[in-house]
């Protein structure tokens, strides 16, 4: 077992399309982790769906073996994610190391997100390592990059590395810095900076934070642990605290980058266990793991993770209703391999059956999980539109404390009517921008359409400015990021954090398509564009609705009273067209004819609306 002096933990920090990803081919290839003939680009982006997008959506722990000083170290390096909605990602993974590389790309200098993750690194009080990518590249502006970072983190230029991912350059100069700077793993560290809360005697005991987990079909639930204490080893029990739940370690391994079978894992190590267990709400992440015994009587658990708070909610239903218990199964083991979702069982009317309420991080997210349904489980299903959490405080009041009352509300077809409504709150996000100057008029534009409250422009160094704003949650879901990208032609990004609730005037918009009312399309909207958001709405079911055998009515309404309509003529179908001659009335009797037949068929008909209309309609 190496010693744990010569361990080193760290993760590398980064804005999207900054080269987190490459940066950790070359990390694999110096070390020799991974054979140059089994070498590919974006190696640690193991899911499909990574590498067709070019993002990391989930971390991945690798460890890697590297000699410096005449001793072999062990590096265990996380690779988090960039996109803002899988922040809480990078906050588990920032909770197993000591440090972590700030990597700014030279062509776009600090973006939002960039920030938005040194802000949690430092919260975890782990050494930041800033660091220079792409300087290789023509447009890279080198000089500009380091004022933004010297004035960032108040260092000094010759602490920052440059360094070329793709080229190589500088790469091996940055694990020397690693291992001279970032601390091997620290008890004090992993109990969250504080005593440790048990007594000394029993330090040497074993004591693993779960920070990660997903379902092996043939060794149960395989839990990804970061050891603070002891050792661990194959056939040993052990025990979860939070979940009360005793298991036999099956196999312990470590990541090299797949899964590697090894006796023990020790002080500080980073690797996996394989439980056993099949019941999936037994290994949480953010549990304690101990061993079993009398001398854990009474050992308090270690400094886990903040629960998740999702910002977007949509219902899911299975297109086949025979596939309900299919999507739960498949939603419990995206859960384990995703702590940031929730889900729990939703009746929705006639036309949808049992389904769903799920909760998401953000639009992003919400794709990736029905990407992932859709293809690693074959399920066909209908999402409706998603909406944020709103607080809807009732007339009474609690008998006890005379307190309001208030319930949170997921679902449009959940609000209750307004005569039993006080008032309603929704969620405000404070988020960061960043751009150019000269995009300060459009992004003031921007933000005011999506009413929202600019309170700080701050000069970053250069030309670019880091502008703050309040804005409804509501408004920034859905399509803010691209727009935000189309009006700064690329250049701005963008980061945001729930900033507590205020108050709203809102109605329940419900769409009504051939005299049935569709509960998936229904949404809650301002009251004062109900009519433009209802017109809007039932243009855009206009185009995406194929033509029936009969006239199609579309209406928006909002309880009961029609905003807007629209109808989706009738399909022609020429039934006199094999005639070639003789009397008029011929013609006029098969017309007639087909006219009771449409009359009849429109009375009886049920317009059927294909999943990806749904989803289309997600989108404004």
């Amino acid at each position: 077992m190496i010693d744990t002096g010569q361990i080193r933990n760290f993760c590398i920090l980064a804005h999207i399309d900054h080269g987190k990803s490459t940066l950790a081919d070359r990390f694999l290839e110096l070390t020799g982790t991974v054979e140059k003939r089994k070498m590919r680009e974006q190696y640690l982006d193991m899911h499909p769906l990574e590498r067709e997008r070019g993002i990391t959506i989930k971390m991945q722990p690798v460890r890697m073996a590297w000699q410096h000083g005449g001793k072999e170290h062990e590096l265990n390096l996380i690779d988090t994610p960039g996109h803002v909605d899988f922040t809480y990602e990078v906050s588990r993974a920032l909770a197993a190391v000591e440090g972590a590389i700030l990597l700014v790309d030279a062509t776009q200098g600090v973006q939002a997100q960039t920030i938005a993750n040194l802000h949690l690194a430092l919260e975890q009080k782990l050494v930041i390592i800033p660091v220079i990518n792409k300087i290789d590249l023509p447009s890279a502006e080198i000089k500009k990059a380091e004022q933004e970072l010297v004035e960032l983190l108040d260092t000094s230029p010759d602490e920052i590395l440059k360094i070329s991912a793709k080229t190589g350059a500088g790469v091996e100069d940055l694990l020397r810095v690693i291992i001279e700077k970032v601390p091997p793993p620290s008890l004090r560290r992993s109990l969250g900076g504080g005593e440790p809360p048990v007594q000394s005697a029993m330090r040497d005991e074993l004591r693993a934070l779960v920070f990660d987990s997903m379902y092996d079909p043939y060794r149960g639930i395989v839990a990804h642990i970061r050891i603070v204490a002891g050792q661990i080893k194959t056939h040993e029990h052990i025990h979860f605290l939070a979940s009360v739940t005793s298991a036999e370690v099956i196999e312990v391994g470590i990541f090299a980058p797949q899964r590697t079978a090894r006796p023990e894992l020790g002080e500080g190590e980073i690797g996996y266990i394989a439980t056993g267990i099949k019941e999936l709400e037994q290994v949480r992440v953010g549990d304690t793991v101990t061993g079993v015994g009398s001398l854990y009587t009474g050992i308090q658990p270690l400094y886990g993770y903040k629960e998740p708070m999702p910002m977007v909610f949509a219902s899911v239903f299975p297109e086949n209703q025979d596939e309900c218990e299919q999507l739960r199964d498949a939603l419990q083991k995206l859960k384990l391999n995703d702590a940031a979702l929730v889900f729990e069982p939703e009746v929705g009317l006639a036309s949808l059956g049992r389904g769903f309420r799920v909760g998401f991080l953000g639009m992003l997210h919400m794709e990736i999980i029905s990407e992932r349904l859709s293809r690693e489980y074959e399920l066909s299903l209908v999402f409706s539109n998603p909406s944020v959490a709103f607080r809807v405080y009732r007339l009474r009041k609690t008998i006890e404390s005379g307190a309001e009352e208030y319930v949170t509300v997921y679902s449009a077809m959940k609000m209750p009517d307004r005569h039993a409504i006080r008032r309603v709150e929704e969620p405000w996000v404070r988020g960061e921008i960043v751009a150019p100057s000269r995009f300060l008029g459009a992004l003031t534009t921007l933000v005011h359409e999506r009413a929202g409250m600019i309170h700080d422009t701050l000069p970053i160094a250069g030309e670019r400015l880091l502008v703050r704003f309040d804005a409804p949650l509501r408004e920034i879901i859905v399509d803010f990021h691209d727009v935000l990208k189309s009006i700064s032609q690329g250049f701005a990004s963008f980061s945001y954090s729930l900033g507590g609730y205020r108050p709203v005037d809102i109605v329940r918009l419900d769409i009504v398509i051939a005299e049935e009312k569709m509960p998936a399309f229904s949404e809650i909207v301002p009251a004062e564009r109900a009519y433009a958001m209802g017109r809007s709405r039932v243009q855009k079911l206009k185009e995406l609705l194929p033509r029936e055998l009969f006239a199609v009515a579309l209406q928006a309404q909002v309880e009961g009273r029609v905003l807007a309509r629209e109808t989706i003529p009738a399909m022609r179908k020429d039934v006199t067209g094999y005639l070639y001659g003789g009397d008029r009335t011929r013609k006029m009797k098969l017309w007639k004819k087909q006219q009771k037949g449409k009359k009849r068929l429109k009375a009886q008909a049920h317009v059927k609306i294909s999943p990806d209309v749904f989803l289309k309609m997600m989108k404004r």
